[in-house]
């Protein structure tokens, strides 16, 4: 199977000059805290130490002259924080960082008995108190305790843990729209197409942490308004030399294997695997009995991480990958012949450059790349028409932030941007003639946003921000978005209930498909057209209930759309173009339910959501 894709140079070095256009790497917290003795007053010289639940990542820290630490570009996961200070007890405790979030803690210690160290273990933190954004943080190894959600093609890491999350028609839906983004390390992988793609873009072997948000996002969000998905790869830290092989064999001659390897020293790690899979079932069958749907994919994934100095770090993830689908048929179907496939390619690149300005400052810096195509082919049996659909999109710019946690303050700044090229074949053929239109179109996208995170006292916080987009492609449209939310600590039950209002902008795919389809062979009433972009509101209101390691997160939200985004089929060939729908309302509640480990064996997790979505007005595309 071929993976790389064919770059044509000329494209690629005009796309790259974009790249002095710079990006976000959203995947850092900060964790700030106060240490002080029985009498509440601080204890100055405490040593803190911060290291990571699933790999040997850890920093220092000494208490100030007022009892305060603070740790910066603390990447998203789960912690432990160790205090120890002459004359008291060591304390230990769990915490959770977030993306974008300062982490607040009051850490108590008490007095050391002579001779004895008494160690203190104070209860997980299980919400985020300061957010007002409905998320979800999953570890590798939540994904690996999933059945079936380490398999290349699966994502039942997103559907099994995200009330709303679901797959219909091979497509990833959340909170009723399939226009969602990933990012990888912080740094988004664009990708502008609606509904052309069925291949994963990596492998979840290779996912150390994945944090998700699907409602309530911070000005840093951009693209997608259902929702986000957060990657932070496996960096090499949790391995010293070490390698792994995985192999699976089952039903439906079905494998899923990879090689990865590993290491790190105190400046650099790294990290690397080459990952296989195939399977008799690939696609959602037509049928009780899948017929004709065999899929098979290849894939190399590798991430660098070097601390330049304690100040500054340079991380780069890469990953290449080829899919390959046979289109399921119905027994009418197989017999009569029809034989359609599926190729999909997929390549990105992402650098960030990480650097702490001082005290409470933090700079990313990330160029990115991104290749994406798909082509289905159609077989000579093919009724009525015989179909051919080549899309090939290339994408090139980059984010960067800078962030500002001081006091109660916690703000950012950022601005992003890439330019997309896109080459569209469609080809239709039938009994007395056929149809065959190629265009090449280029767009870009530009957003600059502004944010920040205000601590008003211990209990309540409000997250304001500005988001300005601008795209142009077929048509050129320029908007402002406000986002606005509140978090408020309830004293003694430590409940955090949450309310948010915010407006987004989805820029569209460059191309739609207007006329009569189906009878293009014999009129040729067909032509491509641009679409406008998804603009939506949203509302939302969650409390968030923590219990001895246990947490309950509950969400009431409303989502109203114009030019909502959603797609139709060329007959029975899987081929999907994008279209709008004038208005659409989406409401719905969520619950989600996460236990502790229990006997360190086994953990509990509900996911629950009920929608009503409903759509009004014309339909373009």
């Amino acid at each position: 199977m071929r993976l790389f894709p064919t770059l044509r140079l000329s494209i690629l070095a005009a796309m790259l000059s974009l790249a002095a256009s710079f990006a976000v790497a959203a995947i850092f917290g900060t964790v700030h805290g106060l240490v002080h003795d029985p009498q509440h007053k601080p204890i100055v010289g405490a040593q803190v130490t911060i290291s990571s639940a699933n790999s040997q990542w850890a920093q220092t820290a000494t208490t100030n002259d007022v009892g305060t630490f603070q740790f910066n570009a603390v990447p998203i996961g789960d912690y432990e924080i160790e205090v120890t200070a002459a004359g008291f007890a060591g304390s230990r405790q769990r915490v959770t960082v977030t993306s974008g979030n300062i982490l607040d803690l009051h850490i108590p210690m008490n007095v050391a008995a002579a001779n004895t160290t008494v160690e203190v273990q104070a209860e997980a933190q299980t919400v985020d108190t300061q957010s007002s954004t409905s998320q979800t943080m999953l570890s590798g190894s939540d994904i690996g305790r999933t059945p079936g959600a380490q398999q290349a093609n699966s994502l039942s890491l997103i559907t099994d843990y995200v009330p709303g999350a679901t797959m219909v028609h091979d497509q990833l839906h959340v909170r009723g729209g399939h226009q969602v983004t990933w990012l990888l390390d912080g740094v988004p992988v664009p990708n502008t197409n609606i509904a052309s793609n069925v291949g994963p873009q990596f492998d979840p072997k290779d996912i150390e942490v994945i944090e998700v948000q699907r409602g309530g996002m911070s000005a840093a969000y951009g693209d997608r308004t259902y929702g986000a998905f957060n990657v932070v790869t496996r960096s090499g830290f949790e391995r010293n030399r070490e390698g792994e092989i995985i192999a699976s064999y089952g039903n439906h001659h079905a494998t899923d294997d990879q090689i990865n390897f590993g290491s790190h020293t105190d400046r650099f790690a790294y990290f690397g695997s080459i990952s296989g899979n195939r399977s008799d079932v690939g696609l959602e069958p037509p049928a009780a009995t899948p017929i004709h749907d065999q899929a098979a994919g290849l894939s190399a994934f590798g991430s660098l991480i070097y601390n330049r100095s304690a100040n500054d770090q340079l991380r780069l993830v890469t990953a290449v990958r080829g899919d390959h689908y046979q289109v399921p048929n119905t027994p009418e179907q197989q017999a009569d012949g029809i034989r359609d496939v599926d190729d999909e390619r997929d390549a990105f690149a992402n650098f960030s450059w990480i650097h702490v300005a001082g005290p409470g400052l933090l700079l990313t810096v990330s160029p990115f790349y991104h290749h994406n195509s798909a082509k289905y082919a159609g077989g000579p049996n093919d009724t009525p028409v015989i179909p051919t659909d080549e899309r090939t999109s290339d994408y090139a710019g980059g984010v960067a932030t800078f962030g500002i946690a001081r006091g109660a303050h916690n703000a950012q700044f950022g601005f992003e941007s890439y330019g997309e090229h896109e080459d569209f074949l469609l080809a239709l053929q039938q009994a007395g003639g056929g149809f065959r239109q190629q265009q090449a179109l280029w767009g870009n996208h530009v957003a600059a946003f502004a944010q920040d995170q205000v601590r008003l006292g211990r209990y309540f916080t409000v997250n304001g921000g500005l988001r300005v987009s601008h795209f142009g492609g077929g048509l050129t449209e320029t908007v402002a978005d406000p986002r606005i939310g509140g978090a408020l600590l309830i004293p003694r039950l430590n409940w955090v209930a949450r309310a948010f209002y915010g407006r987004y902008y989805q820029p569209p795919p460059l191309l739609s498909v207007g006329g009569p389809v189906l009878e293009l062979a014999v009129n040729n009433g067909f032509g491509f057209l641009p679409l406008k972009g998804e603009r939506d509101e949203q509302h939302e209101f969650g409390l968030a209930i923590p219990w001895h390691g246990w947490s309950l997160d509950l969400a009431d939200f409303t989502t109203r759309a114009r030019n909502f985004f959603d797609h139709d089929a060329l007959g029975n060939s899987n081929i999907f173009f994008p279209l709008t729908i004038a208005d659409a309302r989406i409401r719905g509640y969520e619950a989600s339910l996460r236990s502790p480990q229990i006997a360190r064996r086994a953990q509990l997790h509900l996911a629950f959501s009920r929608q009503w979505v409903q759509g009004f007005g014309g339909v373009s595309g």
